[in-house]
């Protein structure tokens, strides 16, 4: 009994032992069948090491090839704890070479991860003598860093990078998807502690370059904008001044500078308050008040509401009006800037002089839906479309909620918002011929080899008002400078149109300005126009007193640059 039993034991084990080995090689020939890549893939990520090699962003350059962001080449410097044969010898030799604390330093090299990160963005120099040395875990990749030989130029319209080499604001942002390139990889082959695999080659995928952004702007006119507003500022212990520069032709921007100014090789240094952390205080400095900031455009609008009246038939440039120095609208006493008033004057004296009862009465000929009408066609209601991230629209108020008085504050300019950019938009529309353009700073991509990739392009409306208003606005914004508020930016020898603005902030009664002028050249043939804005000026606010000035000085260098022609202007300095 005894043996029948343990033969049955046996036979038991025999039976399971079988089923278990069928089992077994079953599941082994399935997994070898079917699932071969899945465990093939994983036996490859135990043993290899990768390793990112950044691709080197496209440059930006301006209209003329300078380039305004490029790269330096530098590298990163890491420890892979299991490969590392003498700590001490590496601890010694980084922290001595790239000046770093010998603690830090031990703590990284000690620590049991599969990489340790020592210190980026190292010179190639010092990081080409740490591959020299030969340490075994010891990691030198090559890298790229972003510089901005220009310093602060323009930084709010270039933007900056992040610590992945990814745009952050401006056009790196913008055009990061040309900008950006493809990053590169090593592989490295190691047993599946880690420990480099002796003999074994690294396999290399080489990063692809990232494609060239070629501007509108012009570094030349960028430099003294740029300067221009820093002197300014000063002078007139402003908030802040900017001025653009821009083809109203095409809506290509050449210069688009403001002070104060970050330096977006250091954008988290606020200058005079130092380097900080703060998310909301450096969102704000970074901002880009052209398009992001909206105001009361004042009476440069006047241009708006003269070509929308001049448009629908509702003014003759011979009209006359009277000021007295004040109109009274509903229970609304409402002052020209002119304490006096003018007088008796024409429709073109009025624009001259900037006369707000002229242009009240005005508004009050072409009506509030006739008015809005003209604020869309001039792109008014809608973002201008410029190629820079965070454009703000303008802040209207709700045609059934416009009254006598609103409609008569809007005439000139109050009781609303638009940003700058969307001003100078619609100025570029009045004297272009009637052309809506939109604004813009790309120009085209390129390779590395500079042929062109792809060519930008921008809508352009035509036919947005008639050429003979447009070239009737050119004409008496050309009598502004000869001989109204404008004439502080006159220049001997050329024709420029401008108007005059000064903006009163909220909330009344501050006591806080904004002084502007816009100006173009040659008046009858409008190749360049520009337009600045001072922000709070100490000491006198007036567009004509202050900002015209600006204009004057900036044309009086550029205009020569640009090849605008001379001739026998409407005005000369003896007349003035």
């Amino acid at each position: 009994m005894v043996k029948v039993s343990v033969r049955k034991g046996m036979f038991r084990m025999l039976v399971i032992s079988v089923i278990a080995a069928a089992a077994i090689i079953s599941r082994v020939g399935y997994m070898m069948l079917y699932e071969a890549d899945r465990y093939g893939e994983a036996a490859y990520l135990v043993h290899t090491r990768e390793r990112r090699i950044k691709a080197s962003r496209g440059l930006i350059t301006d209209r003329n090839g300078v380039i305004l962001a490029g790269n330096r080449a530098v590298c990163n410097i890491s420890v892979i704890h299991s490969q590392i044969t003498d700590e001490e010898k590496v601890i010694e030799e980084l922290s001595q070479r790239l000046s770093l604390d010998r603690e830090e330093v031990s703590g990284k090299v000690r620590k049991v991860s599969s990489r340790e990160k020592i210190r980026s963005g190292v010179d190639k120099e010092t990081a080409d003598d740490i591959r020299n040395l030969s340490l075994d875990g010891v990691i030198v990749d090559e890298d790229s860093f972003r510089i901005y030989p220009y310093d602060k130029l323009h930084a709010k319209v270039l933007g900056f990078t992040g610590a992945d080499n990814q745009g952050v604001i401006g056009l790196e942002v913008k055009y990061d998807r040309y900008l950006k390139g493809r990053d590169g990889k090593i592989f490295t082959y190691t047993t599946a502690t880690g420990i480099e695999l002796a003999g074994i080659s690294e396999e290399r995928t080489e990063p692809s370059p990232g494609f060239n952004l070629v501007t509108t702007l012009d570094v030349n006119i960028m430099s003294f904008a740029g300067q221009l507003c820093e002197r300014v500022r000063e002078a007139k212990n402003a908030k802040s001044v900017k001025i653009i520069v821009m083809d109203p032709r095409n809506g290509e921007i050449l210069a688009m500078a403001c002070a104060p100014e970050f330096d977006p090789n250091d954008p988290t240094d606020m200058g005079e308050e130092g380097k900080t952390t703060d998310v909301e205080k450096l969102n704000a400095f970074w901002r880009n008040s052209f398009i992001s900031d909206t105001y009361e455009p004042g009476s440069v609008f006047k241009i708006v509401t003269a070509v929308a009246a001049l448009e629908e038939g509702c003014v003759k440039p011979e009209d006359r009006f009277f000021c007295r120095g004040y109109l009274t609208v509903e229970d609304r006493k409402i002052r020209c800037a002119k304490a006096g008033g003018h007088g008796s004057q024409s429709f073109v004296e009025g624009v001259m002089n900037s006369c707000n009862p002229v242009f009240m009465e005005v508004g009050a000929r072409v009506g509030a839906v006739k008015m809005y009408e003209y604020y869309r066609k001039l792109g008014l209601f809608e973002t201008t479309g410029v190629d820079l991230t965070g454009e703000a629209n303008s802040i209207m108020h709700k045609l059934d909620n416009i009254g006598p008085v609103e409609l008569a504050t809007m005439s000139f300019g109050q009781s609303f918002q638009i940003t700058p950019m969307q001003m100078i938009r619609a100025c570029a529309c009045a004297v272009n011929g009637g052309k809506l353009v939109t604004p813009h700073i790309g120009r085209y991509i390129t390779d590395g080899e500079g042929n062109i990739v792809s060519r930008l392009s921008f809508p352009v409306k035509e036919n947005v008002i008639s050429e003979k208003t447009s070239a009737l606005m050119r004409d008496i914004l050309c009598k502004v400078v000869a001989d109204g508020t404008g004439h502080k930016a006159a220049i001997e020898g050329y024709n420029i149109g401008g108007k005059t603005a000064t903006s009163q902030k909220l909330p009344r009664g501050s006591g806080k300005y904004i002084a502007s002028f816009m100006g173009f050249a040659d008046a009858y043939e409008p190749t360049v126009m520009a337009m600045v804005f001072i922000d709070e000026p100490v000491g006198g606010f007036y567009g004509g007193a202050i900002a015209a000035p600006v204009i004057k000085e900036l044309f009086e260098n550029i205009l020569p640059y640009l090849n605008v022609k001379k001739e026998e202007s409407l005005y000369s300095e003896e007349s003035r």
